[in-house]
This record gives C-alpha cells, sequence and structure tokens, in this order.
C-alpha cells in the first residue's frame, strides 16, 4: 500500500499484544471496528532506529491531529537513497528537497482492533488483528488485496527489549512488481505496540526491514 509505505518505511509511521489474538471477524473484509486506539491521538510521536538503514535516517513523525477517528501526521527523514526518493516524489502530501523527506497531512485511522490508511488510491485496510493467515484486506479500487501470511502465536519477534507475537501482512507482487524494483511489502503488526515494522523486498530478492516505534501503545 503506497500510501502507508510513505510513513512506514521512509519516515517510519508508528501507528498497532503481546497477544493477536483471534476473533470473530466483521462483515465487511474494507471496515474496521473497535475503540479510538491512544496510538492515533494529538501529540504521539513515532520513532524508528536511531542509525541509518538502507539510506534513510532520523525519521519521525508526530499526530497533528484527530477529528472522528481520523489522525492527521506530519513525518519527515533524510533520504539519500534515490529509489526510495523516486518511488515516492510524486504523491499528493511529499516535498523533497534535496536529501529532505517530508509528508503533510496524512491521514490514518487507528483502532484497538487494527490500522486503515486514508490517504491516496491505495488506501485501505493494513492489518486488522483478529485475522488469521490467508484473509485478504482490498487496497483501495486497484483490484489488489493485501494478505495475512503469518501469524506467530508465539513471542519470537525481536523488538526493543521484548520478543512479541506479530501478525504479518504482504501486499500481493502484482502492481509492485510494475515499479520495476519492488517485489513487495509485508507490514508487521502486534495488537499492543502496533505497527512495529515495515520488510520492503526488492526485484533482486534483497530486504530491509525498517524498525517502528510509537510513544504509545494500544
Amino acid at each position: 500500500m503506497k500510501n502507508l509505505l510513505i510513513l512506514l518505511l521512509f519516515l517510519n509511521l508508528a501507528v498497532l499484544n503481546l497477544s493477536c489474538s483471534d476473533s470473530d471477524k466483521t462483515e465487511d473484509s474494507n471496515v474496521l471496528t473497535g475503540e479510538q486506539s491512544e496510538m492515533g491521538k494529538v501529540g504521539v510521536t513515532v520513532t524508528s532506529s536511531s542509525e541509518e538503514i538502507a539510506g534513510v535516517s532520523n525519521a519521525s513523525a508526530e499526530v497533528t491531529g484527530l477529528v472522528n477517528g481520523v489522525s492527521n501526521y506530519t513525518a519527515q527523514a533524510t533520504v539519500t537513497n534515490s529509489v526510495f526518493k523516486n518511488m515516492i516524489a510524486n504523491y499528493p502530501g511529499v516535498t523533497i528537497e534535496g536529501d529532505n523527506v517530508s509528508v503533510q497531512d496524512f491521514k490514518v485511522q487507528q483502532t484497538t482492533d487494527g490500522i486503515k490508511g486514508l490517504t491516496g488510491p491505495d488506501a485501505g485496510i493494513v492489518v486488522k488483528y483478529n485475522s488469521n493467515v490467508g484473509d485478504t484486506y482490498p487496497i483501495g479500487s486497484t483490484g489488489r488485496v493485501r494478505t495475512v501470511v503469518s501469524k506467530t502465536g508465539v513471542d519470537d519477534y525481536p523488538y526493543g527489549f521484548y520478543f512479541i507475537k506479530t501478525i504479518q501482512v504482504e501486499s500481493n507482487r502484482q502492481g509492485l512488481r510494475s515499479a520495476g524494483v519492488v517485489d513487495k511489502i509485508t507490514y508487521i503488526a502486534n495488537h499492543r505496540f502496533g505497527l512495529v515494522g515495515v520488510k520492503v523486498t526488492l526485484t533482486d530478492g534483497t530486504s530491509t526491514t525498517f524498525p517502528i516505534y510509537s510513544s504509545a501503545e494500544n
């Protein structure tokens, strides 16, 4: 999902338990239920690794507004990787000045049940914590979907000082490959800590995982 990729990948927006438990699905795969997440409230900040990763550093984001359950974000990062800059150069709200990349008015719905992006043509559900492997979420009107590819059920994913359970959602390869660089995007989430990582796999088989940390929890 390119709209969330802008923040999650380059500006490392952290928007979702120690247990990602199973429960009944909602009727519509593109509807997000649940209570307002603390992560989506004004003043919450988001960061990534303090070290440069794949040409991305100094990444941060902040919730600057919350209206009717929709959070507005501003974000910025230093991006020296030309491939990444080219991927987002023409996306609405993105400004690139040399290696300085910023994003304004990026909208996300965050609840205790999951995350949904609301900006751009690829808007849609990024993750629902109660999903199971094989579940899919439509990506806007593109005809593509995101697919739940893993739900560990055990504390095996390193996150700061913890090992946590995760659910991983992958954007299908069709359409992503049209960019000539990206093979797939994998979103890594946890019900308590939200979106904890974004893995970008390129067509040459190499991959980079961007860790994501929020100042709030569900």
